[in-house]
């Protein structure tokens, strides 16, 4: 399973693509099942920043677990929840991210 994830250019910040949109978070993404939705997800990345809207396009790999979407590699967690140092920092000390470690 992947997501599309990038970094907003407005303000740096590491967003998804959620249902025809940018979210914050990890767990609104659209995810992708298969090679067609994964192409759908890039050519969505490519007009983004071609349009200026996001910087870093990538497709990650990520997982389900007790139902809360989560990235597999430990770079994708971090700027999915915040500094692993410091959990009362960043989106995991929203209670809204609590769920991604």
């Amino acid at each position: 399973m992947k997501v599309l994830t990038a970094n907003r250019l407005s303000d740096g910040i590491a967003v998804w693509y959620a249902e025809g949109g940018w979210a914050e978070t990890v767990g609104h993404a659209d995810l992708a099942h298969d090679k067609a939705a994964e192409d759908r997800l890039e050519a969505i990345g490519a007009a983004a920043g071609a349009n200026n809207e996001v910087v870093d396009v990538n497709l990650i790999d990520v997982t389900v677990v007790n139902g809360l979407v989560e990235p597999v590699r430990l770079r994708e967690k971090i700027r999915a929840a915040g500094p692993t140092i410091r959990t009362d920092l960043g989106k995991q000390a929203s209670p809204a991210v609590a769920g991604v470690a």
